[in-house]
């Protein structure tokens, strides 16, 4: 399949991703926040080049690097960073399910438009190779999936496997998932987030990369409906520690369970969780919804 883009014609899918524009390693330098993952690079299959060629297209999208030196959603990220081809997916596209950089027109990122159906959306931050993804979504076919990943080879990995099982609900972003969330994503949207096991970074001078910290937190719950659900876990006690009282302290959050969560049966076991229990270290899981206070009415002001 190919992409269309507003302003122009139909461009077939890159013979090669890499020297045709398919997921590439996040810059490092001369950013405008403080990233909270590693960028690695690793070697890529004949596999997993195959996945990226056929199936990138259809699947992925990417997050334009450039959103990280502006300040606003003023201008359209489709027009500075787009998916393989250097096309948009236009809106005769819009029942296809097509992926690429699919835009509401504001700025925005179009979910109906990017999943070719209206559905609950949950939002995977840091899928890895992308098994614990699949899983999910192959189990939950009544919620769509938009996983965001940084590292190449693990997004052409969920590829193939989003192609192996036969997957429609499954969506791949390529770049920081808080730039995602902050520039692409309207305020009340996701059903849930996910954040498993992500970078602990244990020294304390490292603390400020952590993802789940009250800025970042007020963020994601703002992207989520009442009631949505944002789930954490990790194998690192004293960030487990903290990420439950950041998440405690959040005006709009509420622990689902008293302390930590039970383990859901629900998500998958995954590498860094079989890491962590070779290891010995405790696998905890945290489960916060979002709230809305009531407004307060005339009736309700201290006498």
């Amino acid at each position: 399949m190919t992409l269309t883009s507003q302003n122009q014609s139909a461009v077939p899918a890159p013979a090669r991703p890499a020297t045709a524009g398919a997921p590439r390693p996040v810059p490092s330098g001369r950013l405008a926040q403080i990233r909270t993952f590693h960028p690695r690079r690793g070697r890529l299959s004949a596999r997993h080049l195959d996945a990226l060629d056929r199936l990138w297209p259809r699947y992925g999208l990417t997050v334009p690097p450039e959103l990280t030196s502006v300040g606003s959603t003023g201008s359209n990220p489709g027009n500075t960073g787009t998916a393989p081809g250097n096309a948009r997916t236009s809106a005769e596209d819009a029942g296809t399910g097509q992926a690429g950089s699919v835009s509401s027109g504001a700025g925005w990122l179009d979910l109906v438009e990017l999943f070719g159906r209206r559905a609950p959306v949950v939002l995977e931050i840091g899928s890895g190779m992308g098994d614990a993804t699949v899983a999910m979504a192959a189990a939950d076919p009544s919620r769509d999936y938009l996983a965001v990943e940084v590292h190449t080879p693990g997004i052409a990995n969920l590829l193939a496997l989003t192609e192996q099982h036969g997957l429609t609900n499954v969506r791949i972003a390529q770049g920081d998932a808080l730039d995602l969330v902050r520039h692409l994503l309207l305020p009340d949207r996701l059903d849930a987030v996910h954040v498993f096991f992500p970078d602990p970074w244990p020294k304390p001078r490292h603390h400020k990369r952590r993802l789940v910290q009250p800025a970042h937190v007020a963020l994601l719950r703002s992207r989520l409906v009442t009631g949505g659900i944002l789930h954490c876990a990790t194998d690192w006690p004293e960030y487990a520690e903290s990420m439950r009282d950041t998440l405690t302290a959040d005006p709009e959050l509420e622990n689902v369970f008293p302390g930590y969560a039970p383990r859901p049966a629900h998500r998958p076991v995954t590498k860094f969780e079989r890491r962590g229990t070779a290891a010995g270290r405790p696998i905890l899981d945290l489960v916060f919804r979002r709230y809305r206070k009531p407004v307060a009415g005339p009736d309700d002001r201290p006498a």
